[in-house]
């Protein structure tokens, strides 16, 4: 008898898996892209000298992002299970799975404030059509970002809107669900990013964006913008949270892990620069700084559509692509405690979705509220929505990713990691994976560590 969202086998919840290998892909990227690509990337890089700064970013995530993607998709698939399950399932008896519950509650705590933001966005998609936005002057626009945030029912009620959108994805299933959405939301999300760009470059002054964007000045390199580069690399693609070895677990036997962390990595870095280069160019040829934070998604980008012609369809245009991006990133998040509540409580997915969802919006209730009726609570000295970005951000990913490449390099080993990522000899990608190994056991470690200790504050640059 066939189940449709999971089997039994031996006493044990076999996860579904994905059914072909664009879906693979697409579930995969729809993780790793999100609004780090639209939002962050773009004021990160322009925050940090442009070009060269990418050409950092790229570095290092080689040396940290792709090992450690690798990594977490080969304990998913070897493991069979949810985060926790697959490292009880390859080290029985051991407390390696402290690592993957430290993932389930890294990604809880995440949609606790992500959930909110791309709330935002999901209410500027409908305030797109309005005329509150309909202005090229930063003032009222940043007044009307000011009203959404600190209206408490509407921060609440935009953040239970997103909830409900990816629950009944992730009700769905792996399949019918998580791939069915991914493979149709990210090739429009590309097209949608192709289209603004070529708006954004017919702008008189558009090569002021380019310049900034593809030509380095390495004099802008100093040891706090590399440490921003290396951090970015590391919180981009989705690692240290459980969803990469997840996902994982939904891979066939005969996935070509290497390739396809790969193909993730390449066309994550695309989406990245199709979206610097749909803002860069509009944002210089404005002569607006390009270094604002939320500011620059909300505030900055409506006010430099409005000031072109059509730009209100290119801004409606541009609220729906990044709302595209937030779902993706969101299912891999939601799915990671959805995946570990079934199988330790043995629920079905349903059910478990309907848990998860309604936990994530009570605690994230208090992110919600960070800007209006709970401002002046505060934990640690932090409001709740910054607390959950400091602790997710600065403790919980960097300790994940140092122990998952700690785990691989020192405790799994290299002919283990050989065979399982060989595909038991039947691919011939020796070198690559011997080069991958030598940077998780050596150099991954040390970047992420110095990742931690900053975002600790225990040492500074």
């Amino acid at each position: 008898m066939k189940e449709t969202n999971q089997e039994r086998s031996n006493g044990r919840i076999k996860p579904e898996q994905f059914a072909t290998g664009i879906g693979v892909l697409m579930a995969t990227l729809g993780s790793a892209v999100g609004l780090g690509n639209i939002w962050k990337f773009p004021y990160l890089t322009g925050a940090n000298g442009g070009a060269a700064f990418l050409i950092v970013y790229l570095l290092c995530t080689l040396l940290v992002g792709y090992p450690i993607m690798i990594a977490e998709q080969m304990i998913g698939r070897k493991g069979r299970g949810d985060a926790v399950t697959s490292f009880k399932n390859l080290a029985p008896k051991k407390i390696w799975w402290l690592v993957g519950a430290s993932g389930v509650l890294a990604a809880f705590l995440i949609m606790a404030f992500y959930t909110e933001v791309a709330g935002w966005v999901f209410a500027y998609v409908a305030k797109a059509f309005r005329p509150e936005l309909m202005t090229s002057d930063p003032a009222v626009t940043g007044a009307a970002f000011s009203e959404l945030v600190s209206n408490p029912w509407a921060s609440l009620i935009v953040q239970w809107i997103v909830l409900a959108v990816v629950g009944v994805i992730i009700m769905l299933g792996v399949t019918k669900g998580i791939e069915a959405t991914t493979k149709r939301l990210l090739p429009i999300l590309a097209i949608l990013l192709v289209i603004i760009g070529i708006r954004s470059l017919t702008l008189d002054g558009a090569s002021a964006g380019l310049e900034f964007l593809f030509k380095p000045d390495f004099s802008k390199l100093t040891a706090p913008v590399i440490l921003t580069a290396l951090g970015l690399a590391f919180f981009k693609l989705s690692i240290g949270m459980g969803a990469m070895l997840t996902y994982g677990s939904y891979y066939g036997d005969n996935q070509n892990i290497p390739a396809n962390a790969a193909r993730v990595v390449g066309a994550d870095l695309l989406v990245s620069l199709l979206a610097g280069i749909a803002i860069f160019p509009a944002v210089f040829a404005f002569k607006i700084e390009p270094t604002a934070g939320a500011e620059l998604l909300f505030i900055t980008i409506p006010t430099v559509f409005n000031a072109m012609p059509f730009g209100q369809v290119f801004m409606i245009l541009f609220f729906i692509l990044t709302a595209f991006a937030a779902i993706g990133a969101m299912l891999s998040l939601v799915e990671v405690v959805v995946a570990f509540l079934i199988n330790v409580t043995r629920l079905n997915r349903k059910l478990a979705t309907l848990v998860t969802v309604v936990a994530m919006a009570l605690v994230g209730s208090l992110s919600a509220l960070s800007n209006s009726t709970l401002a002046n609570f505060k934990i640690f000295g932090m409001t709740a929505f910054d607390f959950c970005d400091f602790s997710t951000s600065n403790v919980l990913l960097p300790i994940g990713g140092l122990a998952i490449s700690i785990f691989v390099g020192w405790v799994w080993g290299w002919p283990k990691f050989k065979q399982t990522l060989t595909n038991e000899n039947t691919i011939s990608n020796v070198f690559l994976l011997k080069a991958v190994f030598n940077i998780l056991r050596f150099v991954t470690p040390i970047l992420v560590l110095l990742i931690l200790l900053t975002g600790l504050k225990i040492i500074t640059l």
